[in-house]
């Protein structure tokens, strides 16, 4: 019996089983071009995706600016149009909903990978939908391509999972007046408490080390010190904050002393890793700062998984973006069509 295969992006179209060439984790821009080369190598193919198509752009701050150009933002060359020099959130949701649409690509939102185990197939994915219902499909091969933006990094403190606490920041406009804390010191946090500020908000930075972060970009970072330097934005460097109360978070400074700073509102955004956890069970190898070990065509140290994009680089995940991740997937799904497509040719 050939592998089912549906037309187009679906909700509840998942049958209870299936089998499919390749199994796709995650539909961002990155498991979307794995889906297009898989379509274009012909073969069967289903992405599995726990949000909505690109859910990680649809968290980005609502306002947001990408820092590069729209070519380098293109999948299975289908041009990105936009009107200006360089795409934001609205654009890059639009392309990649349309790319979608035009190569009628098969994507089950709403529908989370809970476990990948290994089959006499190849491979066996636990999925359950929104609802609840739970699925399996058994693939040859699984592409992971989760990104790392849905798992913040944890502060652990008391507080932390508080009404007034985010690890996303979306738009300035409800803290007008408000006293808003900022922990962090990268791009997030000063991209926040800088819309922050300019929207209204009384804004106050706490960050751990004794300045911000280099990699801030480079035309944000002079903005961000100069509100500082004039007080406009309050910042507590070598400082963390210890607990997150309903009007207030306790800080501590390096010598350890300790002060309270009034806060209506606090976003966390410290960071973000890769969460793998549902393939633990195939006991993926690791390099010794996270990153997964990966072959030249981005297979993992178990045969038949393939890990692209920034999912597989926990201890450098800014070095790794849509724009050069994308071509993981190009590479990965190569790999499989030279197993693949020869076998089922031979086959027939």
């Amino acid at each position: 019996m050939p592998p089912t295969q549906s037309a187009a992006p679906g909700f509840d179209t998942m049958p209870v089983m299936t089998l499919v060439d390749v199994a796709i984790v995650g539909a961002g821009p990155v498991g979307l071009a794995a889906a297009i080369a898989c379509k274009r190598a012909g073969l069967t193919y289903v992405v599995l995706e726990k949000g909505c198509v690109v859910n990680a752009i649809f968290e980005y701050p609502t306002y947001m600016t990408f820092f590069t150009t729209a070519p380098e933002l293109e999948i299975g060359n289908h041009p990105m149009v936009t009107g200006h020099d360089k795409p934001d959130r609205r654009d890059a949701l639009m392309y990649y909903r349309l790319v979608t649409q035009r190569e009628a690509l098969n994507v089950e939102q709403y529908t989370e990978v809970t476990h990948v185990h290994a089959a006499p197939a190849g491979f066996t994915v636990a999925v359950e939908k929104r609802d609840g219902t739970p699925g399996v499909v058994e693939a040859r091969r699984v592409i992971v391509a989760t990104g790392y933006y849905d798992n913040p990094l944890a502060l652990g403190i008391p507080g932390e999972d508080g009404e007034n606490v985010s690890h996303y920041y979306t738009e300035a406009h409800p803290f007008l007046g408000l006293d808003v804390t900022v922990i962090g010191a990268g791009n997030s946090a000063a991209d926040a408490a800088l819309d922050l500020w300019r929207g209204g908000a009384r804004v106050t930075m706490v960050v751990r080390a004794p300045e911000l972060k280099s990699t801030i970009k480079y035309w944000v970072r002079p903005d961000l010190e100069n509100r500082i330097k004039e007080g406009s934005i309050a910042a507590h460097f070598n400082s963390r904050v210890v607990e997150i109360g309903q009007d207030a978070v306790l800080v501590q400074r390096k010598d350890g002393t300790t002060f309270e700073l009034p806060t209506h509102f606090t976003f966390a955004l410290t960071g973000y890793r890769p969460d793998l956890s549902f393939v633990s069970d195939l006991g993926l190898a690791t390099q010794p700062d996270g990153c997964l070990v990966l072959s030249a065509d981005y297979e993992s140290s178990v045969p038949g998984v393939y890990v692209v994009g920034s999912a597989g680089f926990a201890g450098r995940t800014n070095q790794v973006f849509i724009e050069n991740g994308r071509f993981h997937a190009d590479h990965a799904v190569a790999a499989i069509a030279r197993d693949l497509v020869p076998a089922a040719e031979a086959a027939r």
